[in-house]
Order: C-alpha cells, then sequence, then structure tokens
C-alpha cells in the first residue's frame, strides 16, 4: 500500500491518543486544575462534540480543498492544540482547546478515510480504510494505557507535549508521502455551498443512522460496562481490566476483519452478517451475565463486531457518495465519522434511562434492541434502492 496510508494511521493514532487519553488522566488532571472529576470528565465529550461537528460541516465547507492541504492544516491543529492543551491554566481553557481540536480530528478521519480509498485499487479499498482506522483503535488498546503510566510517572501535561511532537511527525509525513495534486474537486461549480448540500442526501443520511443505531447499541452497554462486570457478572478489578484489555486488542482484529470483509465480498452482505453477530453478541452478554470466563470473551468479541462494522459501514458510504455526489465522498465519511460519535452519546444516555427504568442487568437488551432496528433499517434501504433501479416492464 501506499506509504501515505500509513501515515494517516499515525495521525489517526494522535488524534485517538487526544481523545481518550483523558479517561487515563482524569484524576491527575482534576487535582492539578484544581477541578471536580465529573467536570474534568465532559473533556471527552467536548472532544467528542468537536468531531462530530467538525466531521460533516467543516469537510463540507472545504471539500473543494486539495486533500493534502487540508490534512496538512487539521495535523497541525492537533500540534498547536496538544502544546496549549499542555499549559491550560484551567479546565474552561482545557475544555474549549479540545473542542477546537476535535474539530479538526472529525476533519481528518472523514478526508483521511476518503483518501485511503482512492490511492488503492478498489479491491484494495476496505483493507486500506482498515490500516487508517487501525490508528484509532491501537490508540484505545495501547496508547491509553502507555500515557496514563507515563503520566503518572511524571505529569499530564508531558502526555499531552508527546501528543504534540507525534502530530509534527505525522506533519513532515503527510509532507513527504501525500501526492499534491491527490484529492479535492474543481472549485468552479462546487463550492462549500453544495458541500453543505451533498450531507443532505437521503440514502446517505439513511446510511448514517444505521452507524448511529450501531453506536447506540454498542455504548448503552459499553458505556456501564465496569459496574455490569462488578456488579451484576460479580468480578474484581482484574477481570475488568482484562476485559477492558480484551475489548482493545479485539478492536484491532475487527478492524481489520471488517476490511478483509468488504474486500471479499458483497459489503451489505457482511454488514448484515456484523450486524446479526453484534445482536447476538449482546444476547449473550445478558444470557450469560453471571459467568465470568464467558463475559470475557463476549467482552473481546464486542469489540470485533462494532470495529469491524465501522469499517465496513464507512466503506459503504463512501462508495455510496461516490455514486450519487460525485466530488464530495469525504462529505459521506464525516456524516459517518458524526452519526458514530452521536450514537456514543445517545447509547450512554439510552443506557442511564434503562437503568432508571428497569436495572443494569437489562443494558445489554437495550443495545440488542438497537442493533436489530439497524439490522432492518439496512434491510429496508436494500430492497427500496433495488426496486428504484429495477427496470420498468
Amino acid at each position: 500500500m501506499p506509504a501515505a496510508i500509513y501515515v494517516f494511521s499515525l495521525c489517526a493514532f494522535a488524534f485517538g491518543l487526544s481523545e481518550f487519553i483523558v479517561a487515563g488522566l482524569l484524576t491527575a488532571v482534576a487535582d492539578d486544575l484544581d477541578a471536580p472529576i465529573s467536570l474534568v470528565g465532559t473533556a471527552i465529550a467536548a472532544y467528542a462534540l468537536g468531531a462530530a461537528i467538525g466531521a460533516p460541516f467543516i469537510t463540507a465547507l472545504v471539500a473543494h480543498w486539495r486533500d493534502r492541504q487540508i490534512l496538512l492544516l487539521a495535523t497541525a491543529l492537533l500540534a498547536v492544540g496538544s502544546l496549549l492543551m499542555s499549559a491550560s491554566p484551567t479546565l474552561v481553557v482545557l475544555l474549549a482547546i479540545r473542542f477546537v481540536v476535535g474539530l479538526g480530528h472529525g476533519v481528518f478521519m472523514a478526508v483521511a478515510s476518503d483518501a485511503a480509498t482512492r490511492l488503492v485499487d478498489p479491491q484494495r479499498s476496505g483493507r486500506a480504510l482498515s490500516v487508517v482506522w487501525i490508528g484509532l483503535t491501537l490508540a484505545l488498546a495501547i496508547g491509553v494505557p502507555l500515557g496514563t503510566y507515563l503520566g503518572s510517572l511524571w505529569s499530564w501535561r508531558v502526555v499531552f507535549v508527546a501528543i504534540g511532537v507525534l502530530s509534527v511527525a505525522g506533519m513532515l509525513g503527510l509532507a513527504l508521502c501525500m501526492p499534491r495534486g491527490e484529492g479535492g474537486v474543481d472549485a468552479a461549480g462546487r463550492g462549500a455551498w453544495r458541500g453543505i448540500k451533498a450531507i443532505t442526501h437521503p440514502q446517505l443520511l439513511i446510511t448514517a443512522g444505521i452507524g448511529a443505531l450501531v453506536s447506540i447499541a454498542t455504548f448503552s452497554f459499553f458505556t456501564f460496562v465496569s459496574p455490569y462486570l462488578q456488579q451484576v457478572t460479580a468480578v474484581d478489578v482484574q477481570w475488568l481490566s482484562l476485559g477492558m484489555l480484551l475489548f482493545g486488542l479485539c478492536a484491532i482484529a475487527g478492524n481489520l476483519l471488517g476490511g478483509v470483509l468488504a474486500d471479499a465480498m458483497d459489503v451489505d452482505r457482511s454488514l448484515r452478517l456484523a450486524l446479526g453477530a453484534l445482536a447476538l453478541n449482546l444476547l449473550g452478554l445478558y444470557g450469560f451475565a453471571r459467568m465470568p470466563v464467558v463475559m470475557m470473551i463476549l467482552v473481546g468479541t464486542l469489540g470485533v463486531c462494532f470495529f469491524s462494522i465501522v469499517t465496513l459501514l464507512t466503506l459503504r458510504l463512501l462508495r455510496q457518495a461516490q455514486r450519487l455526489i460525485p466530488g464530495y465522498s469525504s462529505v459521506a465519511a464525516g456524516l459517518n465519522i458524526a452519526s458514530f460519535n452521536l450514537g456514543t452519546a445517545l447509547g450512554g444516555a439510552l443506557g442511564s434511562l434503562t437503568i432508571g427504568v428497569a436495572t443494569l442487568a437489562f443494558v445489554p437488551l437495550t443495545g440488542a434492541g438497537a442493533a436489530v432496528l439497524a439490522v432492518m433499517v439496512l434491510y429496508l434501504q436494500g430492497r427500496r434502492v433495488t426496486a428504484l433501479e429495477s427496470p420498468v416492464a
């Protein structure tokens, strides 16, 4: 594969680490900034909100720019923002900077996902996409634990300086490896407004809605995985740590599996299988809740299911966009990223509602319901498209 795709993965690792590392540094940041942990926890939400806004809307506004230009600017924003975060004097300043960096995160992942599929032959587009996204999952599986450890040795501020340095390395890689003439669309007649309009295409919105349902299904459970395993499964913190490690490692496998499936068979067929597996996995988390060993396996396979679906849905949306809105496929990738971020937030809220109305034990069933709904929407969309494309007798 072109070297640029591996550089995209490195930058995705830096962006993912910037987003999720706060979870491991929560206490250190709260103590240093003299702020409540509950408020410091919103630092991840502020970043995710920026990504959800930046991915579709800012990507649409700059869709007529060159890919190389957009990616360099987004990575530069991460580099500068990381250094500013390391010097934040108050929580308010930290939250504001994280929101702005989140905007760049959304734009980078959207444009890099689209560019990766165009830098290779169509037969390898799934694997190219999985390489980009594996950087994000490596940030979760390896970067966050390592950053947490380094933060405990030195300071949380040093961790953000390190992310800034990593971002500069990513910028150098982009400058050297990204083709200067690759990507972008002709500005004549294809400006920012047409990019914004591209977001509203009905077929793209339906596919993005499936992505939101997948995130709701996964994170209605995973948001509460810690209390679920400790209170319902009744395991100690060592088992919980094992479960989190398995989820992270299996997320990497899921990314790779999604790319292989996308290249080996029809994307819609692969998606139906993956969505069905997600629903069964969540049902298993409910049915085998009292069996610790089985639960560890199921938490791991949840990572496989979710991240394989992320790759498959992103590729499906990109292919739809290349057919329906030529020149604006990066906008579709942004819409996809926004849908997953929105679904993550809604999943947590729906899980909370389930706990309030029923009990913690029923949270996996809520997720399974969302997964089944996603299967139904995919099926109905496929039937509608087939009907529209069928010749009239």
